[in-house]
């Protein structure tokens, strides 16, 4: 169960200006393209997130985060990439965006912090768990466990997500919910790195189902 309060924002903001901006102007041409079908695990996948939330996805291409953000539509996102996107020109995009840069090849605890502290504001927080795009085999890479403890320490569910792209380009978009998974009401809120390690396990097989549920769709 989230124990989160729901996100107060106004529906616009100052802070948010480019962010709506551009899901307003560029997302309905896109969604026109695309034509999305969202398909859900279950009933309860269906319910509407409030409050704070991990999304985590799988990574096939550039357009996921795009993806990711129709997928949960009616919420704002926080993503979480590599600090040399901040670097780079589009970086003031990025920040623009309010994404959380992480230092892949060392990960520090104030950015472990600031997650956590977008998650008890009861914010969106999105990643892609196999830390980079995968190979196009369609198989996914290992997901990276550290998902987990930004959970633990935001207090807040994990939302799994499926993305199977538009490929060819005219076949359309389509995204699988999951339910919430309460890390914290399963395995409690201090669990073991092995345990911590089976979670991260358990939330890849969850990503498989999903992308059955995806693939039987085409059929």
């Amino acid at each position: 169960m989230n124990r989160q309060k729901p996100e107060k924002l106004p529906l616009f903001s100052k802070d948010n200006l480019i962010y709506d901006f551009t899901k307003i102007t560029a997302g309905l041409p896109g969604l026109l393209w695309l034509r999305p079908k969202w398909l859900y695990e279950s009933k309860a996948a269906r319910k509407r997130l409030r409050g704070g939330h991990l999304v985590i996805a799988n990574h096939a291409g550039f357009f996921d985060p795009i993806y990711v953000m129709i997928a949960v539509w009616y919420r704002r996102h926080r993503f979480i990439c590599g600090k040399e996107f901040f670097e780079s020109k589009a970086g003031r995009l990025f920040r623009a965006f309010h994404c959380i840069p992480v230092d892949r090849g060392n990960f520090r605890i104030d950015t472990l912090r600031q997650i956590s502290d977008a998650l008890q504001a009861g914010a969106i927080v999105s990643l892609f768990p196999e830390g980079h795009v995968n190979d196009g085999s369609g198989e996914m890479a290992t997901f990276k466990s550290g998902m987990v403890l930004m959970a633990l320490q935001g207090k807040a569910p994990i939302v799994p997500v499926y993305v199977l792209p538009p490929k060819p380009r005219y076949r359309r978009l389509r995204l699988v919910i999951g339910e919430p998974i309460d890390i914290i009401a399963r395995y409690g809120s201090r669990p073991s790195f092995s345990k911590i390690d089976e979670i991260a396990v358990m939330l890849q097989e969850k990503e498989e189902r999903l992308k059955e549920l995806a693939e039987a769709d085409l059929h």
